[in-house]
């Protein structure tokens, strides 16, 4: 285990040190498939659409900074296909952006939790159908896909997705309705 948790490190330390021109890349980690995006520029919004759009039973997600309209549509739309979809935010900052990202996602019908608890709750995270992480530096706004220079990974691991879910369901313990 020990072994390839370092091999596994290795491979991302070495696809995250790629240029960001490169674009998209596909890489196996462990036998998962794993899909790679750098911005600006290098279609992650659309990956992530695309992601939520497969999503068949659950999409768990946690934002620090959230204002993608295509992300926040996709979402919606899952809703709507009766995909459970539910979005934990950082609490201090979607109150100094007024909740804007949070009204417009219970207005169609997401569960939306705001995460108070810690000083920055800075998460950036999909997981679909806990089959599917979503991570990386990126954050869902127009800036990570168009202006800064940002990650995106996804990896298709049950194993990997199940860690997350953990992780997500104890913030989720602390987080507030909103």
């Amino acid at each position: 285990m020990k072994r390839s948790v370092c091999r596994s490190l290795a491979v991302l330390f070495v696809l995250f040190s790629l240029p960001w021109h490169l674009g998209a890349a596909d890489v196996v980690l462990n036998n998962a498939p794993a899909h790679v995006f750098f911005s600006p520029g290098g279609g992650a919004t659309k990956a992530i659409v695309r992601q939520i759009g497969e999503a068949t039973r659950e999409v768990l997600m946690q934002a620090y900074l959230f204002t993608s309209k295509p992300v926040q549509a996709a979402l919606i739309r899952a809703r709507k296909r009766g995909v459970e979809v539910e979005v934990i935010l950082d609490g201090y900052e979607q109150k100094e952006h007024k909740h804007v990202t949070a009204r417009v996602l219970r207005a169609g019908g997401v569960n939306v939790r705001l995460d108070n608890r810690h000083a920055c709750a800075h998460n950036k995270l999909i997981i679909i159908d806990r089959r599917t992480v979503i991570t990386g530096s990126f954050n869902f706004t127009y800036a990570a896909e168009d202006k800064n220079a940002e990650n995106l990974l996804i990896i298709a691991s049950e194993h990997l997705a199940a860690l997350y879910t953990d992780n997500y369901l104890k913030h989720r313990k602390h987080s507030r309705k909103f």
